[in-house]
């Protein structure tokens, strides 16, 4: 605001704007889910084959790594946003909800409602489009096979075989953790969401089913540290 000396002094509330990560999340979501969501299946795949196989790191497959990271960003990081922020946006009044305050939320009965519905969504997709995705993907890295046909044939039966335990896990996992990333500031979806679906990869290939309480407990970790930052 202007003073007698002809000097602007800036709103009391400039030096509220968010500033490091949070204002880079807020401003560029997209960028931000790409590179989370490479670095992080990157990562998930390197823990698999060196701290779960045992694979020394000078023998590690890097071709399989740089295949994870492309599944990472494309599907991970460009269709999850897709979907999750651009449709979830027209479909729901998601940033009414999930801007309010947590003792707010729990008595917003149509919040609750588009939470639960986003909710039921997601597992739909998880179950009809990832799954089949994930097996497709892992048959074209596993298969020694460069044949795309031979890749599908193999996906869709590891797909239909491991099916029951697959949607099992897929429930117990994800039903709580998108009840938690739904909720959360719109910029954060994503992010929190990634912190589950690290060791998500790892749960399917050799099922880790310790995973649930530790991804859980990592996501209310990141949910409070970054909501208090901003």
């Amino acid at each position: 605001m202007p003073t007698g000396q002809g000097q602007v002094v800036p709103p009391e509330d400039a030096t509220d704007e968010p500033t490091g990560y949070v204002a880079f999340a807020q401003n560029y979501p997209f960028a931000n889910n790409i590179m989370i969501a490479t670095a992080k299946t990157a990562a998930a795949d390197l823990l698999a084959q060196t701290v779960i196989a045992g694979t020394p790191l000078d023998a590690v497959d890097w071709q399989r790594s740089l295949l994870f990271c492309l599944f990472g960003a494309t599907y991970l990081g460009g269709f999850q946003y897709l979907y999750q922020v651009q449709i979830f946006k027209r479909l729901f009044d998601v940033d009414a909800f999930t801007s309010q305050p947590w003792a707010q939320k729990f008595r917003d009965g149509p919040g609750l409602r588009a939470l639960a519905a986003q909710t039921a969504l997601d597992l739909a997709v998880l179950t009809a489009i990832y799954l089949p995705t994930f097996y497709v993907f892992k048959a074209g890295v596993f298969s020694g096979s460069a044949d795309p046909s031979v890749w599908l044939g193999t996906g869709l039966q590891s797909y239909q075989t491991n099916f029951a335990k697959d949607e099992f896990d897929l429930v117990r996992v994800w039903l709580p953790a998108d009840l938690v990333c739904f909720s959360v500031p719109l910029y954060l979806r994503l992010p929190v969401r990634h912190v589950v679906s690290f060791v998500w990869p790892v749960t399917l290939a050799l099922a880790l089913t310790l995973a649930l309480t530790l991804t859980l407990t990592l996501t209310l970790t990141l949910t409070l540290t970054l909501t208090l930052t901003r």
